[in-house]
């Protein structure tokens, strides 16, 4: 049964932190929490590990007057309540991501993928021919890394049992990896409550404890991901890219800009993992310059 107590705000989400209507889906078994600002072309915003829809607050803000933006919460992350058995795996937040589109009924959308959720919105738009038209992919990547030593030395120090432990019962993904993810500008006291408040128990912090074991574990999804991107390489694609990212190298951007051959990459000096919330000014002019062009070959056409 879903937890249907999690389906009301909490009284610690602050209104003026976060000034955006909670809405609330069932998705197979799943409450899944979402905002959906604004009108016009639809940006899905998904997010990585361990944040959740309020990553983008600052986005959102910016953007809703000229798009319709949507960003949900992975099932155990930010206000989203996963069902009983769920494994927090990213095949399984992929299928969610899926039904959610299929449930609001979304067409003509760009997905915007950071981290974690730049891999599964692209699961998402492969099983979804037709539904998503562009792409802004930032921090990310989209292929099996087992075998490259950097991946490999994160997955099994901070996916194995001391790793998981630290995750679970210290909230270490939140505490370490917020603040290195932000070397632009360190994250507030009210920011990291709202982060900690999300997973504020050892149970909350599965989902965030899960994913880096599932860098390696999850191969034959990334395996199946990476044979699908014949399938949306066409689409006009934004790369946005934190320079000072520890996660995600030059090699990885290098990757996609060889693989989305319809691109433009925007690369923004000095900021981390966390991109859209180290450096929101300029992600947010990249988005509309790159979408003002977008629309103008498109009228061109």
């Amino acid at each position: 049964m879903v937890d249907t107590s999690r389906s009301v705000r909490p009284s610690w989400v602050d209104d003026d932190l976060f000034p955006f209507k909670s809405r609330f889906v069932a998705i197979d078994g799943h409450t899944v929490h979402y905002v959906d600002e604004g009108s016009g072309p639809t940006l899905l915003l998904l997010h990585g590990n361990p944040t959740w829809s309020f990553l983008w607050r600052d986005v959102i803000r910016a953007l809703r007057d000229d798009f319709r933006c949507i960003a949900l919460d992975h099932p155990g992350f930010g206000l989203s309540t996963a069902k009983p058995g769920y494994r927090y795996w990213p095949e399984e937040h992929a299928d969610v991501v899926t039904a959610f589109v299929d449930a609001l009924g979304l067409n003509e959308v760009t997905l915007v993928g950071q981290d974690w959720g730049g891999l599964i919105g692209l699961a998402a738009a492969q099983r979804r021919p037709g539904v998503f038209d562009r792409l802004v992919l930032a921090d990310t990547w989209a292929w099996p890394v087992n075998g490259v030593f950097h991946f490999e030395y994160f997955s099994r120090v901070f996916g194995g049992p001391a790793g998981r432990f630290l995750a679970r019962r210290l909230n270490f993904v939140v505490n370490v990896f917020v603040p290195l993810g932000h070397p632009r500008r360190k994250p507030t006291a009210p920011e990291m409550t709202h982060y900690r408040r999300a997973m504020a128990t050892p149970e909350r912090r599965q989902a965030s404890a899960v994913f880096p074991r599932r860098v390696l574990s999850s191969r034959a999804f990334f395996a199946e991901v990476e044979a699908g991107l014949a399938d949306v390489a066409q689409l006009p694609t934004l790369i946005l890219w934190g320079d000072k990212d520890i996660a995600f190298r030059r090699q990885e951007r290098e990757r996609l800009e060889a693989t989305f051959t319809d691109h433009k990459t925007v690369i923004v000096e000095g900021a981390g993992t966390y991109v859209e919330s180290d450096a929101p000014e300029e992600f947010v002019a990249a988005i509309r310059g790159w979408t003002a062009t977008q629309r103008g070959e498109t009228s061109r056409a």
